[in-house]
């Protein structure tokens, strides 16, 4: 999920002729009326000539650079104008009827608007929502006001998944959708314990921060959601940077600020952790998980301010801070039923990532099988790393994946083990470099993997060192989180038949970006893409393992095929040869026996049942507003939930729980005993299997 960058090209920064120059100033009339309704003070949002110019910029970049190169034409501004749509009233909650058709006049045009710089229509369109969500929140508040007479008794019910949802024909219809929400509002805190001052002190102040903060809308803001919806069509890693935020993009790359080290982004009116940087202080503190939503953030022992509705970037500023000092997030845990508003505080104190902690590091494993005990190395690659600065300055003691791991291989050859285990488990990429020396460990010479760009012309990075470092049995275990390098390598690892992979299917990140300067701003736009060396694209299938494992990680909510607008799989011609498949003869009975073994085992039937769970509750489209009927979906939920975590504990032999609120302190406590790698059912299954081919293969040697 890293973005692999090339270098900026200053020779594609500018693309404005003087005769498009001119083009600007003689901007022609619009078809609708540029008055729209609402405060006249947001009539001060108006696009200016820089703006003009970078949105002529983008659209050239796309044009020429871009891998798929599409059209701007007809059907392209479609997609354009469901996109801005999208991104304006994701749940169709702003905007009437009437609204949409005044705006579905334009439907078809802004790809003419684009191209001739006109971006009055996108001002337009978003004025209207911020009059609309204005009007929105005033209703709310004055419903907070009267929340003393919400009658939760009645048996009604609210629609909660509106993104196809019937637009609201009136304002008498929004009024409706919209006591509706208030009233969840207020039934799902009721629910998590707060009383009904703290409710309405909770609501009134959330309302009226977010009124607060429409008034602070800025052209900036404007400018960036509507070449966004534009930029987005391409590919959902193509976007637009405004000044502000390609200042933050550049520290992020860098590193250079003090952050708890999470990725994030925005879902909804929400904040959502995609993934945890390993070794970064939120890893560490295992307190929060990918999918986690934060609803809070308080600097220190300051008040918890409500982050519910704020932009991205706003939220990623208030997390940020010095080194040593500490953050509170207010979280609404993954965990939780899709519905369930109950959140909890956690506490992660800001420090840089240090390059020692995310190093790989081994152990070793002993397994009783077949009657007789076998050693295995693990080896543990949190990410793709490379010290740049030292390896630039010539230092021969620079760190990196490749060294490190070649250290440990030594070392564990020195342990007599029977084969190797590596743990690629939420690595989301880093240096590809690295993917690619690595890869030189384990292979004779030859390519690691092919970057098609936009030209059609096909780059092979190969490695170029005869020999095999290590020639022994090994498996690599991979996961939803384990993206970009690290599909590189798993999939060399497959195409070369030098491991097993077993897991779940990779993220799926699979395109190469770059980052081009403009005159205002900045465009990351996605100019390549990888293949395997057996010419199968890495892009939103991923790495498909030989051997599947139930994941906790839904992969219609997590990974690339989950983004909109991702870039297909497609496949190109083999780099290398078919060779002879050790392993195929196997796989059958491989499967059957990982199947025998798993059935009963407390981890796996968790995972699976978990998942399931998941799955059942998110189907669900509308959300009682009666309150015993809620209640009682609650306490069902949470009765499934402790009973699946119970059946785990007690077939572990551990002691059951009474709450499912003593499962975050228990596994606490397990983490500061320091699990062993032998407690881990992931690890040791995917060690059971390796040797399940080792007994195979040997005994077909013998005869």
């Amino acid at each position: 999920m890293r973005y692999h960058q090339l270098p900026r090209r200053s020779s594609m920064k500018h693309f404005i002729t003087r005769s498009t120059l001119a083009l600007l100033l003689g901007l022609g009339a619009l078809p609708l009326s540029a008055k729209t309704s609402g405060p006249e003070h947001w009539e001060y949002l108006q696009p200016d000539r820089e703006q003009v110019i970078a949105s002529l910029n983008v659209v050239e970049l796309l044009k020429r650079h871009h891998y798929n190169k599409p059209p701007l034409d007809d059907e392209r501004s479609k997609k354009i104008y469901e996109n801005y749509l999208k991104l304006l009233d994701p749940s169709r909650s702003y905007f009437t009827a009437s609204d949409i058709r005044e705006f579905d006049r334009w439907s078809t045009r802004f790809d003419d608007f684009l191209k001739s710089g006109e971006l009055q229509p996108g001002y337009i369109m978003y004025k209207r929502q911020l009059a609309r969500l204005s009007d929105r929140l005033k209703f709310a508040l004055k419903q907070v006001e009267q929340m003393d007479k919400i009658d939760f008794t009645v048996d009604e019910s609210l629609e909660v998944k509106r993104d196809t949802a019937p637009w609201p024909r009136d304002v008498a219809a929004l009024d409706e959708l919209w006591r509706k929400r208030v009233k969840d509002e207020v039934l799902r805190l009721k629910i998590a314990g707060k009383e009904p001052e703290a409710i309405r002190e909770l609501l009134t102040k959330r309302y009226r921060n977010q009124l607060a903060r429409l008034e602070q809308t800025r052209s900036e803001d404007v400018f960036q959601s509507y070449v966004n919806a534009f930029a987005q069509t391409y590919d959902p890693h193509t976007n637009y940077l405004s000044p502000e935020n390609a200042e933050n993009f550049d520290i992020n790359m860098s590193l250079s600020l003090e952050g708890i080290g999470a990725v994030l982004q925005n879902d909804n009116e929400y904040v959502k952790i995609v993934r945890l940087v390993p070794a970064g202080p939120a890893e560490k503190s295992k307190q929060i998980a990918p999918a986690d939503k934060i609803i809070g953030v308080g600097q220190g022992k300051d008040e918890m301010v409500d982050v519910v509705g704020w932009r991205l970037d706003e939220v990623v500023k208030l997390i940020r801070g010095p080194k040593g000092s500490q953050v509170r997030l207010e979280i609404i845990p993954a965990s939780n039923a899709p519905n369930d508003l109950t959140s909890r505080q956690v506490v992660i104190t800001r420090e840089a990532v240090k390059l020692e902690e995310q190093a790989a590091k081994k152990s070793v494993i002993t397994l009783e099988h077949e009657g007789r005990p076998y050693k295995l190395g693990v080896i543990e690659i949190p990410t793709f790393y490379l010290d740049f600065k030292a390896y630039r300055a010539g230092d021969p003691n620079y760190k990196s994946t490749t060294r490190d791991v070649k250290r440990l291989l030594k070392e564990l050859e020195q342990e007599k083990v029977d084969g190797l285990v590596i743990d690629l488990r939420n690595n989301g990429g880093g240096s590809l470099q690295e993917a690619t020396e690595l890869t030189g460990l384990f292979i004779d010479e030859g390519p690691t993997v092919l970057v098609r760009n936009s030209d059609g012309r096909i780059d092979v990075l190969a490695d170029e060192s005869p020999g095999v470092y290590y020639k022994g049995p090994m498996t690599v275990l991979v996961n939803r989180l384990s993206a970009s390098a690290s599909e590189i390598f798993a999939g060399a690892m497959q195409d070369y038949h030098r491991a097993l992979i077993v897991g779940s299917p990779t993220f799926g990140k699979g395109t190469v970006q770059t980052i081009q300067e403009l005159n205002h701003g900045e465009l990351k736009l996605t100019l390549a893409k990888f293949y395997r060396v057996s010419g199968q694209s890495t892009q939103h299938q991923g790495v498909l393992p030989d051997i599947d494992y139930p994941s906790l990680l839904d992969a219609k909510e997590i990974g690339e095929s989950a983004l909109p607008e991702a870039m297909p799989w497609d496949s190109i011609k083999p780099a290398i040869k078919g060779a002879g498949d050790p392993f195929k003869p196997f796989l059958s009975e491989l499967r059957v026996r990982h199947e025998q073994r798993t059935l009963n085992d407390p981890d796996f039937v968790y995972s699976r049942e978990r998942l399931a769970l998941s799955r059942e509750l998110m189907n669900e489209t509308r959300l009682s507003l009666n309150e015993a009927k809620r209640r009682a979906q609650h306490a069902d939920f949470d009765a499934r939930q402790l009973a699946l975590e119970n059946a785990r504990r007690e077939a572990r032999g551990e002691e059951p729980l009474n709450k499912l609120e003593e499962e975050d302190e228990t596994a606490m406590l397990a983490e500061d005993d320091k699990t062993r790698p032998e407690d881990d059912a992931y690890l040791t299954e995917s060690g059971r299997i390796l040797l399940d081919y080792l007994n195979f293969s040997e005994r077909v040697a013998r005869h």
